[in-house]
């Protein structure tokens, strides 16, 4: 293989803190291995995970408290820089991208990283590498929510932070299955929730169940303290999924006291649910919001964005010297 990299820059957490232990660090690149690919990562994309682990909290940081620096970020999108031997479905130069290290490798916020060919997804021609890039743990969470609480068509549904990254795509495909669609947002979120399919409710106008009618099935993207005042919107035997995992079993725990049937979720890398939503953006079926695009040397400046919760749809690194 030819003129390949032998080092890559990426943006790593050295200590558990505040956004500024975010650092540049080169490594080490070796050849992909016979079914990998390297990939020129063009853009990287910013999810609360990576804040909360770059936070110290969670399981992702508990299991790598002594792998530090460790490198954040499990989506990428950007071209094919060198195939393994055994890659024959992918060729040098072909854009492609793709939920990666979930939950314990990670390392998307790199300038080249080896992956397994069989995780990454072609891109169709008229699907920029932003999209791509926004798309793959937002929304298989989004995809794997509904399917947990089998969304159907005229079901009354209730999405927490509809206006956030797995927020605005749950809308949609929700919206896709003919459901009836209520989503939570700022004033300032509101008109762009409308967009979306949905009926917009300010959270702070009062509470959920002063505002809408009893619903059949809550996506609960916020967690805590909203996530359990939201309860009280559903439906008794209503369906609940609650998102974040720190709070998970309190959410549960006070949903089944109120005879509603909950389950916690911890999404798993799927390429056909992905490649069926690169389709459906494709199709102009599905689209994704990305808020704002920092250099990867600001990566410090992105995770602060992510955690000032009030973020409309995606935060991306734009990782590529190209």
């Amino acid at each position: 293989m030819a003129s390949l990299p032998a080092s890559t820059q990426q943006l790593a957490i050295t200590a558990f803190g505040e956004a500024n232990t975010l650092q540049l660090q080169t490594s080490v690149l070796p050849e992909p291995q016979d079914d990998q690919v390297m990939v020129a990562v063009d853009f990287s994309s910013v999810n609360p995970i990576d804040a909360k682990t770059r936070a110290g909290l969670g399981w992702a940081a508990a299991q790598n408290q002594n792998n530090l620096p460790w490198v954040p970020g499990y989506d990428i999108a950007g071209h094919v820089a060198a195939v393994g031997d055994n890659v024959t479905h992918l060729v040098v130069g072909e854009r492609v991208s793709g939920f990666i290290g979930f939950p314990l490798e990670g390392g998307a916020y790199s300038q080249y990283v080896n992956v397994a060919a069989a995780d990454l997804s072609i891109l169709p021609d008229n699907v920029s590498l932003q999209a791509a890039a926004s798309l793959p743990l937002a929304g298989q969470t989004a995809w794997q929510a509904l399917d947990k609480v089998k969304v159907n068509a005229n079901d009354r549904v209730l999405i927490l932070a509809g206006a956030g990254g797995v927020g605005h795509i749950a809308v949609q495909l929700a919206v896709a299955k003919q459901a009836q669609v209520f989503a939570t947002g700022s004033a300032d979120n509101q008109a762009f929730i409308e967009q979306l399919g949905a009926t917009a409710i300010d959270y702070r106008q009062g509470e959920l169940m002063e505002q809408v009618e009893p619903v059949d099935v809550l996506i609960d993207l916020m967690g805590g303290e909203v996530g359990l005042a939201a309860l009280a919107a559903v439906k008794p035997g209503g369906r609940v999924v609650t998102i974040p995992t720190i709070t998970a079993d309190q959410v549960c725990q006070q949903a089944e006291a109120l005879g509603l049937r909950a389950e916690g979720m911890l999404v798993s890398p799927n390429i056909e649910q992905n490649n069926a939503m690169l389709e459906m953006i494709a199709q102009g079926q599905l689209s994704v919001e990305v808020a704002v695009t920092y250099p990867l040397a600001e990566g410090v400046k992105a995770h602060q964005h992510i955690e000032s919760g009030r973020t409309r749809g995606k935060v991306l690194l734009a990782v590529s010297n190209t």
